[in-house]
């Protein structure tokens, strides 16, 4: 689960078939009963009719958490950690940095670091288009050492500098299920 949106539509499958939940976060569920085999395969199928997928490998959960812990620190936080996102991620998930990094290589074919880049990016995108912040307060925001390396970033991301993409009058933003 990347959006709240996910976390609705998870609510309602769960309420559907009668099933509590003590926990219900981006891309986790604890589902306070047992349930059978039936209610897991109808589960499963209710999910996929809305394009989400019931994980079963503890691997696949783990590189849905680094996802989610991604997607938290960029979008969601008043302001990114200071330290490293290799030590963030590293300590929100209690594992090593390197296990997680091969493990998200492996599943996903890309690396964590485009993936917080990726996020980065749309959250800068994001920023412009409210117009509140300029392109410094926006660098310092998102830890960008200088307004320099944002722009540099942004430019090989998206093949436009900020500021033509600020003028430009079909913004697009790519949907956080989609990076």
């Amino acid at each position: 689960m990347v959006s709240t949106r996910c976390k609705m539509v998870v609510r309602s499958e769960l309420d559907k078939l009668g099933l509590h939940y003590a926990k219900l976060e981006l891309g986790e569920v604890e589902i306070m009963e047992n349930i059978t085999e039936e209610q897991r395969n109808q589960l499963k199928y209710g999910l996929l009719q809305y394009g989400l997928e019931l994980m079963d490998s503890q691997k696949s959960i783990l590189i849905e958490r680094i996802k989610n812990a991604i997607i938290e620190m960029v979008h969601y936080a008043d302001e990114l950690p200071k330290v490293n996102f290799s030590d963030y991620i590293s300590e929100k998930l209690r594992y090593d940095y390197t296990y997680l990094a091969n493990l998200f290589s492996e599943g996903t074919g890309g690396t964590i670091e485009h993936y917080i880049i990726a996020h980065k990016i749309e959250r800068v995108k994001e920023l412009l288009l409210y117009d509140e912040l300029n392109l410094t307060e926006i660098s310092y925001k998102l830890n960008y050492s200088s307004v320099a390396h944002l722009s540099n970033q942004f430019r090989k991301v998206t093949g436009l500098t900020p500021t033509f993409f600020k003028n430009l009058k079909n913004k697009k933003l790519t949907p956080l299920e989609d990076l």
